[in-house]
This record gives C-alpha cells, sequence and structure tokens, in this order.
C-alpha cells in the first residue's frame, strides 16, 4: 500500500516566502489530510540500483509560527514510497531540470507526479505560446539580428526577453536597436523573445490559474510605480479581478491543450486581453495570494482534483 506521503522537489524551505509561496500553501493543505510531507532539492535526487532516491528531510509546515516550517527528519527516500511528487523548483529551465525530469520518468508509472516530468520537459513555457501567437501582442522568438532589426523598425518600444528564465528576471524595454546591448543579451541567453511594448502594463496584468484543464481563478498585478514588470516578485500589488469573455475563451483552450499534454496546473498571463507569451508549468505561482485576496482556496480545488 502506497504510503501517505507527498514529496515536493523543490527550492530550500528556508529561501520560500510563506506569505505568497504556493509550495508551502499545497503542503499545509494536505497535511492536513494526514499526509507526511518530503522535501528535497533536486540536486540530491538520484538513480541507484534501479530506484529513484532522494537525500531529503520529512517537515511540517506552520503559518502560525515565525518559523513557519520544522525539519522533523532527515533521511534518504526511494520515491516510489510516495502516493505524489510536486515539482516545485524555480526554473532556468537548464540542464540540471531536464536531467532531473529524466530521473523522475522513471517513477511515472508507480507515483503520481505533478506536473508530468516528461510534459514539462516537452513543453518550453515560452515557446509553446508561439502556437497562440494570434491571441498575443506582435511577437517574434528569435537569435538573430537581422529579424529583431526589422522588428525594432516596425515597434517603436520593445520588450526583449530570455525563453528560459522567470519572474520578471533578465527583461529589458528598449526604446531602440541597441546592437551592443542584444548581442550580449543574445551570447547569454541565446533564443529571446522581442514583444510589442504595451502601454496598459501600468494597469496591471491578469494571472489565470489553471488545474486538470479547468479555469479556477485569476488575480491582477499591478507593477510598482515607475515600473513595467506585473511579477510580485518585483514588487507589483495584487488585486481581484474578473477574466473577460476573450480571456475566457483563450484560458479554455488552453486549458484543454495542456490537458491533453498531461498538464495538471499551470498559470497562463495576460496583458490587456493578450496573452503575454508566459505559460507557466514548471512551478505556478499565485494560489495563496488568491485565497488572501478572496478567501479562494485551490489549494483545496488542487488535491480534490487528484482524488485526496
Amino acid at each position: 500500500m502506497t504510503n501517505k506521503i507527498v514529496a515536493i522537489q523543490g527550492n530550500n524551505p528556508s529561501k520560500l516566502n510563506p506569505i505568497t509561496d504556493t509550495s508551502i500553501f499545497l503542503a499545509h493543505e494536505i497535511q492536513d489530510k494526514n499526509y507526511k510531507i518530503f522535501y528535497y532539492d533536486p540536486k540530491n535526487l538520484s538513480i541507484i540500483n534501479s530506484k529513484v532516491i532522494a537525500l531529503g528531510f520529512f517537515i511540517k509546515f506552520d503559518y502560525k509560527n515565525k518559523k513557519f516550517f520544522k525539519i522533523l527528519k532527515k533521511q534518504k527516500l526511494e520515491l516510489a514510497k510516495c502516493k505524489f511528487v510536486l515539482i516545485r523548483q524555480d526554473p532556468p529551465f537548464n540542464m540540471e531540470y531536464i536531467s532531473a525530469t529524466y530521473i523522475l520518468d522513471n517513477l511515472k508509472n508507480k507515483v503520481k507526479i505533478i506536473n508530468n516530468p516528461t510534459s514539462i520537459r516537452n513543453i518550453s513555457e515560452k515557446l509553446y505560446s508561439a502556437k497562440y501567437q494570434k491571441y498575443m501582442p506582435d511577437t517574434i522568438f528569435t537569435q538573430n539580428l537581422d529579424e529583431i532589426k526589422k522588428f525594432f523598425k516596425k515597434h517603436k518600444k520593445v520588450i526583449l526577453k530570455p525563453i528560459n528564465s522567470f519572474s520578471g528576471n533578465d527583461v529589458n524595454l528598449l526604446l531602440k536597436f541597441d546592437l551592443k546591448l542584444i548581442t550580449k543579451f543574445i551570447k547569454i541567453h541565446d533564443y529571446i523573445i522581442c514583444q510589442k511594448f504595451i502601454p496598459n502594463v501600468s494597469k496591471g496584468d491578469k494571472r489565470v490559474f489553471l488545474i486538470n484543464g479547468k479555469i479556477c481563478g485569476a488575480i491582477s498585478r499591478v507593477p510598482k510605480k515607475g515600473s513595467f514588470l506585473s511579477n510580485l516578485s518585483k514588487g507589483a500589488k495584487a488585486a481581484n479581478t474578473i477574466l473577460t469573455n476573450k480571456e475566457k475563451k483563450i484560458s479554455r483552450l488552453i486549458a484543454k491543450d495542456l490537458k491533453k499534454e498531461n498538464i495538471f496546473f499551470a498559470g497562463i498571463d495576460f496583458l490587456d486581453q493578450k496573452l503575454n507569451g508566459d505559460i507557466n508549468v514548471t512551478s505556478p505561482t499565485g494560489l495563496k495570494t488568491l485565497y488572501d485576496l478572496s478567501g479562494i482556496n485551490l489549494a483545496k480545488t488542487f488535491w480534490k482534483e487528484l482524488k485526496v
């Protein structure tokens, strides 16, 4: 019989913010159903004698205490003994991240893994959005300088984003074609996104939560004064929001496609009713923020959809 254990592959808990963190929110909810939480860093994931082993620790989260977690027991654990494994570490989606998904592939027929490691590997969070380009601001995915120069001639203000970054890191707003800067940017990041700047970003974007092929909720994120970044980690403020019919239509389409790809939990972002190119399947965030704003507990929905 499978133990009532949820393993979380993620960043060190000491680096997490309990006020906003989705991994803690999900863990806290399942603890109340008498599940044990085993936490490990992907660096401590191994295959030994054909078994997937993680060196980590059993942990208990508690929102009431200033120190919001307590490490109960450090040990190695065969992950096949868990009922669920949650992949929750942040990008960058580099070879270390990819290698960890290959290791977890060995568990797929034994343990429910959220999100499916093969699917995470197959869906580049930003490149996957290319199939929905007609719903996006004018955007190109490239590392070709001539194509980028043409794009700048067409648009006066352009956003540059790395393909594999996250949380608004290394995102630039350019007012002109800067060969030196762009060449350096490509050298660091390879393929990049060039996207027409949308001035309405000052009014905020919308993060939509998709669980098991369904639209389950949304929040708005308003950049701090003087910023064009709507990421909460960059100082944006969250607010309640309502999706337009257009946003619902696009969200339903993507939710249906992601379910076919075996993606259980995702976050997608809209700006001025346009998909901004981020389809977050590695470590979607915002559930705790939605709960604090509205009382809607999507952690309950998450586990309910998994038949817990």
